[in-house]
């Protein structure tokens, strides 16, 4: 199937499909998942891609909820999908009031729009609502108590969604990744050609969990819970396994090696949390149990590892 991407605003429309399909209004479509999600949402119907720099009309800035709101309204579609977010955690400290309008204003505009128009809202969320105690992995019925203004405003959004009403997927996800852009792996992969040794933080626990994961799986879940509407709710999404911030650099630069990249670095050392103070705290425990969503929609996650090392393969020679 061929599509045809245009500016914001305009749909980018599959070519060669008969009867009526469904109108997907996509949001970050250059962020890491986002732009994936432009490859997994494409089958599904016509993906119209809001950028913050479109035409008057068709705003995608989550900065502008009101101008954000209009647009999603005048094109009137089936889905919102909001992949945009205030990401930078540690900024966020300092700048509380951007950081709310966007993970929260915002997401309760679309919220209200998607119940106005009888819209499917999917919408990303982060194991940072959590404070990081204990070693369990969390439950979406667990009780959030986020540790930064970012998992606040995150938190925030999610409340506004189901206050709303309206039909909704509420994704949370940890410790995103992509080939695209900048990451965690390149960043290693960059020091360990520079320096001997490295210092790598070995007392936070997650999954790497890759965006083309995340953008199959909601995909496959969109679909499914449009055909049995029950299906709606929060899950958790996030690949299969664990690790430290330590043992997945460890990782990193095994594959790399694997594949013959030479590197200087000999030790790849642990060091804890508290050793690499930052302005937002980080949870120790980023563990997700996805149960519900493997179950709900018959899925199975792939090893952490997977993941990671298609994407070394991928940015490595």
């Amino acid at each position: 199937m061929r599509t045809v991407r245009r500016r914001c605003g305009a749909p980018v429309r599959p070519i060669g499909h008969q009867g009526q399909r469904m109108k997907i209004v996509l949001l970050g479509a250059n962020g890491q998942v986002g732009w994936e999600l432009q490859r997994a949402l494409a089958p599904l119907g016509e993906l119209v891609v809001l950028s913050r720099d479109g035409a008057p009309g068709h705003c995608g800035d989550l900065a502008r909820p009101d101008a954000l709101a209009a647009s999603v309204r005048a094109l009137r579609p089936d889905v919102i999908v909001n992949a945009a977010a205030y990401t930078a955690v540690d900024r966020a400290e300092a700048d509380e009031a951007a950081a709310r309008t966007i993970n929260a204003t915002a997401v309760a505009a679309l919220a209200a729009e998607a119940a106005r128009a009888g819209a499917w809202l999917v919408h990303y969320s982060t194991d940072y609502v959590f404070d990081g105690g204990g070693t369990r992995a969390w439950r979406e019925d667990d009780t959030p108590a986020p540790l930064s203004v970012y998992g606040r405003t995150k938190l925030e959004g999610e409340q506004a969604i189901r206050a709303a009403g309206c039909r909704h997927l509420l994704l949370r996800t940890s410790w995103v990744y992509a080939a695209r852009g900048g990451n965690f792996a390149k960043t290693m992969l960059r020091l360990a050609a520079e320096r001997e040794r490295l210092t790598v933080v070995a007392d936070q626990v997650g999954a790497p969990t890759g965006a083309e994961l995340i953008a199959d799986v909601t995909a496959h879940a969109l679909r499914a819970a449009r055909a049995e509407p029950a299906l709606g709710g929060t899950y958790h999404l996030a690949a299969a396994g664990e690790t430290t911030w330590c043992d997945y650099a460890r990782f990193v630069v095994a594959t790399a090696r694997e594949r013959g990249v030479r590197l200087a670095v000999r030790e790849i050392a642990p060091i804890a949390t508290a050793d690499y103070p930052t302005p937002a705290a980080r949870p120790l425990n980023s563990r997700l149990d996805t149960r519900r969503l493997r179950e709900a929609f018959g899925l199975v996650l792939p090893d952490w590892r997977t993941g990671v090392r298609r994407m070394v393969e991928e940015i490595t020679p």
